[in-house]
């Protein structure tokens, strides 16, 4: 059977409030007193009950972590970087997949018939007014990896940035007809990143561009779509795919059709999860900084935690392009690697 606080504090001559207090953070206690409750709590074998420290102080420590990119594997980078970050601040993390729902009002009593302290939602393809939600229930709501919005705490990238520099990277290699492979069109991280993608390319002024949309960020909807797109023919010499998951998905079709990557087709992601990396993928991508943007939204939440009322932030983090193998080399680089060939440059150069 567990031990009890009155068994504590019977073995350490104290009261029961004393050793209520040693286990309470910031709670007044001598160091004698603590001194006494720690040893006989140590030979007891005594560990204070988290629901009863919660019924006490009010405060669950428990964080509402939603979601619905499941079927995304960056998610699992990013639930495991979520997870541990927030034990490692004491706190607990409750999972909620909203994959299907559509009751965002049942989201929101679903969280607060578990008393969480705070929701991070962590997704770009939910409602979009759901974290908005979240905080008018009183809940204190970080929004990660979404749109911007003026009443909610948000950390994320530039996606419309992100999509420009999409443009500037397939155009400095050469290519001139340039898709874009998005996810649901619904979703804002596509919009936004279509959006800095046709505003950049038409900047640039010679490119042509192509949209395509898939039914969600996962490897068979970009296989799928990137089949169809094969199949009715007329592609364009490289695409800009929404996210590396798609990235991989269109690779994958494009290989199955005979296709070489990149001396036929180029593929460009967004994301540099750990799956890109892989020699058998190897994937241009664009970066985005997971473990920054996650570090920061457990760090806001925290601070939400302490001062609810606080004015919401938003935190962007900038990325960058991370070069493996699916694209082909800038003209420049292409006329060094020809010299090098031809003895006209030493190796290196």
């Amino acid at each position: 059977m567990s031990v009890t606080l009155k068994e504590v504090a019977e073995k350490a001559g104290v009261s029961r409030s004393a050793v209520s207090r040693t286990f309470t953070p910031g709670a007044s206690v001598s160091k004698e007193t603590r001194r006494k409750v720690e040893r006989a709590a140590k030979e007891l074998g005594y560990h204070p009950s988290a629901l009863a420290r919660a019924l006490t102080t009010g405060r669950t420590k428990l964080v509402g972590l939603v979601s619905n990119n499941f079927s995304n594997p960056a998610f699992l980078e990013i639930f495991d970087l979520f997870t541990r970050g927030l034990q490692d601040q004491g706190l607990r993390p409750l999972l909620l997949n909203l994959s299907g729902e559509t009751d965002s009002d049942h989201s929101v009593r679903m969280l607060q018939q578990y008393s969480v302290d705070g929701v991070i939602v962590a997704s770009s393809t939910i409602d979009r007014e759901l974290a908005s939600r979240f905080r008018k229930a009183g809940i204190p709501t970080v929004q990660a990896f979404g749109r911007a919005s003026p009443d909610v705490h948000n950390v994320g990238i530039d996606n419309v940035d992100c999509g420009r520099l999409a443009a500037r990277t397939l155009h400095g290699r050469g290519y001139r007809r340039i898709g874009f492979l998005g996810g649901p069109a619904s979703a804002t991280s596509t919009q936004d990143r279509l959006r800095g993608f046709e505003e950049e390319a038409k900047r640039l002024g010679d490119l042509l561009t192509t949209v395509s949309y898939c039914a969600a960020y996962s490897f068979d909807a970009g296989y799928k779509q990137m089949g169809k797109l094969i199949s009715d023919g007329n592609l364009p010499e490289a695409f800009f795919c929404g996210d590396d998951v798609l990235a991989i998905g269109a690779l994958s079709a494009a290989q199955h059709a005979g296709l070489s990557v990149p001396d036929d087709l180029g593929l460009l992601g967004l994301n540099d999860m750990e799956m890109a990396g892989w020699a058998n993928i190897n994937m241009t991508t664009i970066r985005q900084p997971f473990s920054e943007i996650i570090g920061s939204a457990i760090e806001l939440m925290v601070s939400l935690l302490d001062r609810p009322d606080r004015s919401p932030e938003t935190r962007i983090f900038s990325c960058r392009v991370v070069e493996r193998k699916t694209l082909r080399r800038t003209p420049a680089e292409s006329e060094a690697a020809r010299a090098i060939a031809e003895g006209h440059l030493p190796a290196g150069a």
